[in-house]
């Protein structure tokens, strides 16, 4: 079988020698409880993230590819680009609390994160893929926002070992 790809910063070598996951602290019993609830959620998608799918799956936008229901670190993101380190969220019933939490944590490794109320992409779905369309044509140097977001903290405990944890199976159909 052949090992899957995973985008990283380090090389093949140097995550072999590493422990897994270990800057994000997530244990692997939390972590294969994040792949269940991944899953979970792929298959009983909301009637927003259906429609956004349908607008974003297969590379329709701009040729990027977008997985959906992804575990990045301790948290499951709706959709997401590898490529762009860009996650769109789509906010149903999440408190602010929540939502802003997870956009720091996000933010702090230097993912991009654009969140949309699920009104929005259900009544205005054109405006919400030009969105994406345009935060994914933005000039982005991940390394320069992690300094920013690092600068940004007094202990700066941004992670250098950010993976998109993308080995399930139904995420890019």
């Amino acid at each position: 079988m052949t090992e899957r790809r995973k985008l990283s910063l380090r090389g093949p070598a140097e995550r072999a020698a590493a422990p897994p996951r270990t800057a994000w602290n997530v244990s692997e019993t939390r972590r294969a409880r994040l792949k269940d609830m991944a899953r979970a959620a792929r298959r009983e998608p909301t009637e927003a993230e259906t429609a956004l799918w349908a607008r974003i799956g297969g590379q329709k936008v701009g040729g990027f590819k977008f997985h959906r229901q992804v575990v990045i670190g301790s948290t499951v993101v709706d959709f997401a680009c590898p490529a762009r380190w860009l996650v769109v969220e789509v906010t149903g019933d999440m408190s602010a609390e929540v939502a802003a939490l997870q956009d720091k944590k996000l933010a702090d490794v230097g993912i991009r994160v654009l969140r949309f109320a699920d009104e929005q992409v259900l009544d205005d779905g054109d405006a919400v893929v030009a969105a994406v369309l345009a935060e994914l044509q933005k000039p982005f140097d991940r390394r320069k926002a992690m300094k920013a977001n690092a600068a940004a903290q007094p202990h700066g405990d941004a992670c250098e070992d950010t993976v998109f944890d993308t080995d399930n199976d139904e995420s890019s159909e």
